[in-house]
């Protein structure tokens, strides 16, 4: 006859042949089916209340005491700062000038984020945003070139009978922000134009 156990770990039944007889552990999880015990733990929600009320009069309390303490530095901080202006105070009218218009590697740090963010929106209202060739930042677009044939002479292509580009043709004139390096594209429309000289005659 087979007894019917189930394993109290991994809730899964197991069949114990009688003559082999049960034994200490579980064939699935390996857990020793003896050892398995229940305890019950229990708690008085008037205590946890009172504690944690405990606990939150003793954290303002902190609070209060970090509060007061900065308060107190930010006042000793401000008569020193004020002291040391009146030490180093300079009738040169270049100091004066400096302190006033806030001069320095403040305003330097000020101006570049506010550069940064002057060229980001630039570059977002773009077509397309070519990557410089010297320091691989994004270029900005500062117009468009028209060539003629005064300043460009074309190339003859023998392959082609003719040339590769004609004139007038566009050119977009693209500045690095970072390093000042100019480049330039040539147009979309010219670009279209001179596939179609490429493109062969079916």
């Amino acid at each position: 006859m087979e007894e019917h156990l189930i394993c109290p770990w991994c809730l899964t039944e197991i069949v114990w042949d009688e003559e082999i007889g049960p034994e200490s552990h579980c064939p699935h999880c390996d857990n020793e089916l003896s050892a398995y015990r229940t305890i019950e733990l229990g708690y008085d929600e008037d205590e946890v209340e009172a504690d944690e009320h405990e606990r939150a009069v003793q954290a303002l309390k902190i609070n209060d005491t970090h509060r007061a303490a900065k308060q107190n530095d930010s006042d000793s901080d401000q008569e020193e700062w004020d002291e040391d202006e009146q030490e180093h105070d300079s009738d040169d009218p270049g100091h004066k000038r400096w302190l006033q218009e806030d001069d320095g590697y403040r305003s330097a740090d000020t101006a570049r984020f506010a550069v940064e963010e002057t060229v980001q929106r630039v570059l977002d209202d773009q077509d397309e945003v070519p990557e410089c060739p010297v320091c691989r930042s994004y270029m900005i677009e500062a117009g468009v070139q028209l060539v003629g044939e005064q300043q460009f002479e074309a190339r003859i292509a023998p392959s082609l009978g003719g040339p590769v580009l004609t004139t007038p043709f566009k050119l977009a004139l693209y500045v690095c922000p970072a390093c000042y390096h100019t480049s330039t594209l040539l147009s979309q429309s010219d670009r279209e134009q001179m596939l179609k000289r490429l493109t062969p005659n079916e």
